[in-house]
């Protein structure tokens, strides 16, 4: 087991946003967690992260509560892509190499070099790598910004919609290498996600959200087209094609 969460509770103020959240994640899995807007998707991640402190509850990575781990441990072992990736200026190259930083002990050395090399090619941002990334496109920078967290080397990727500034053709090339990365790097994700039929794709299990708690959570065989509809009022079939299951709106 990479990951493990247990009871998690968080409010902004008196407003409570996550209530009672567990799930546990394995090794080379990847995990969608979905739901309509605003029902706590981006909170739940940064609560992974440490990047906001739960109320209660406990978060364990490999067995070690995230919540007590100094910020370059946490690093370490997470890589988090936010919806939008900052913009300064740095070159695509530059960007990426920022991943290294929680490794580097008193300099760049030549294999954190040739690692970014390496996930460039991997993510096929060749023509970016010497482009400044305040002339990006929004795709563009949200691809630099998944780099970045690969050339990381984590236990675990957390990824807040990473599809959602892109196209068809590179939300797929980014899915893909997505999962090669977690199949072969021996790492595991946590996606955030709007499409259904992406999530249904990409992902092995998956968790839905509502009012803050977890409504339904299983592998594809578990989702059930009364789930989509009390999660997101809206009245599905779930068919298969091509052994893929597809969400289609009905009448």
């Amino acid at each position: 087991m990479i990951l493990e969460v247990d009871g998690v509770e968080f409010q902004y103020r008196s407003k409570e946003v996550l209530r009672d959240i567990k799930f546990h994640l394995n090794k080379n899995e990847i995990l969608a967690i979905l739901g309509p807007n605003g029902v706590g998707k981006t909170t739940l991640l940064k609560c992974m992260n440490a990047i906001l402190k739960p109320k209660s509850g406990t978060i364990l990575i490999e067995n070690e509560d995230v919540l007590k781990l100094e910020q370059i441990e946490i690093a370490r072992r997470l890589g988090y892509v936010p919806q939008h990736c900052e913009c300064s200026r740095l070159t695509s190259f530059d960007a990426i190499l920022l991943g290294r930083i929680p490794h580097i002990k008193w300099e760049i050395t030549t294999e954190d070099l040739l690692l970014v090399e390496a996930t460039i090619k991997r993510l096929h941002l060749e023509e970016l790598a010497l482009r400044y990334i305040d002339e990006l496109s929004g795709g563009e920078l949200q691809k630099i910004g998944i780099a970045r967290a690969i050339a990381q080397n984590p236990k675990l990727l957390l990824l807040d919609e990473p599809t959602s500034s892109l196209d068809l053709k590179n939300q797929l090339e980014i899915l893909d290498t997505i999962r090669e990365v977690v199949r072969k790097d021996n790492m595991s994700a946590i996606m955030t996600m709007h499409d259904l039929n992406l999530a249904f794709r990409y992902a092995d299990k998956f968790l839905f959200l509502k009012n803050g708690t977890i409504f339904a959570a299983g592998g594809i065989g578990d989702i059930t087209p009364e789930i989509i509809r009390e999660v997101y009022g809206v009245p599905v079939a779930i068919q298969n094609y091509m052994d893929i299951a597809v969400v289609i709106p009905t009448p």
